[in-house]
């Protein structure tokens, strides 16, 4: 195969057809549905996805819950995304603008102030805090840049998944917002937990995606879901993952857990910078249930 290059996955995106509010049904969003043994493609509902479901088929799902991690000073120069949680008092942060917030420098947001401690290589800043920033007053959500708006009330309860239980991400895991309670409870479903990073919303720039720094993200996957994982393919079912995130966890697994060319998942609990693209042999999930994505990104090569 080819060298492939980051214009390889170019597309025309007209910026009208990019939706920036939700649906008021979120089981409304139209579903193109690609069968890759024929060819064949449907169009459909997501209200249709338990009918395209077998019996012993798994919908592995990312229950991560986004936290308010955008905040802007009291004079409203200074933009902070909380990226990490170090401590307490201690966060890692993307700032903008960062010039001017080198060592020593403080940031106020409301009654608490924040002191540059260190620069880091990849531009983002320690801050630590006098006392606990009020993050349910003054956070925002980080919405993707494409929505082109501000975060809102509504977002709170829209930009998260109805099974969103572990805090700690900074954006959704977008592919499970179509889920509701009512969907959930007639399929056969589990959980895992990767905590979405601010690396998601980083463009590619390399020429060739070989040379991309893939970022690191958090994940948890307990030994209830990888049992139900193991049970599912020992039945001929199919692992179903929701979303880019999912895929992401379910594959680093299978790269550290193949023994004597025999995969058996088991609990683990990391970090993974797995970059998956054209020509990955996907050695867990058998079929991706994902939004479309932007042209260039990271998530499109997937």
């Amino acid at each position: 195969m080819p060298v492939l290059k980051t214009s390889d996955f170019d597309y025309h995106l007209p910026e009208e057809l990019i939706a920036s509010r939700p649906l008021d049904d979120r089981t409304a969003s139209r579903m193109m549905v690609i069968h890759r043994d024929s060819g064949t493609i449907e169009h459909c509902r997501f209200t249709d996805f338990p009918g395209l479901l077998d019996r012993h088929d798994l919908v592995v799902l990312n229950d991560t819950k986004v936290t308010p991690a955008r905040f802007f000073s009291n004079d409203g120069k200074i933009e902070l995304v909380c990226t990490q949680k170090l401590g307490p008092l201690e966060w890692e942060c993307l700032v903008r603008p960062g010039k001017k917030m080198k060592p020593g420098r403080t940031v106020e947001i409301g009654d608490a102030t924040g002191t540059v401690e260190a620069v880091l290589e990849n531009g983002n800043r320690i801050i630590r805090w006098n006392h606990a920033v009020d993050e349910e007053t003054h956070g925002r959500l980080a919405l993707p840049h494409y929505m082109n708006r501000e975060s809102d009330v509504d977002d709170r309860d829209r930009y998260q998944t109805t099974f969103a239980r572990e805090e700690g991400a900074i954006a959704a895991p977008t592919a499970g917002l179509h889920f509701t309670p009512e969907i959930l409870s007639g399929i056969n479903h589990t959980f895992l937990t990767l905590h979405v990073g601010v690396g998601t919303f980083r463009p590619v720039k390399a020429e060739y995606i070989k040379d991309h720094d893939m970022h690191s993200e958090r994940y948890s996957v307990s030994q209830e879901t990888a049992d139900r994982i193991n049970m599912a393919r020992a039945h001929g079912g199919r692992v179903i993952s929701t979303g880019t995130t999912c895929t992401r966890v379910l594959e680093s697994l299978a790269e550290s857990q193949i023994t004597n060319s025999k995969l058996q998942i088991h609990a683990a609990t990391g970090a993974t910078d797995i970059f998956i693209n054209p020509p990955f042999d996907f050695k867990v999930v058998d079929c991706l249930l994902t939004n479309f994505h932007l042209p260039q990104s990271t998530l499109i090569m997937l």
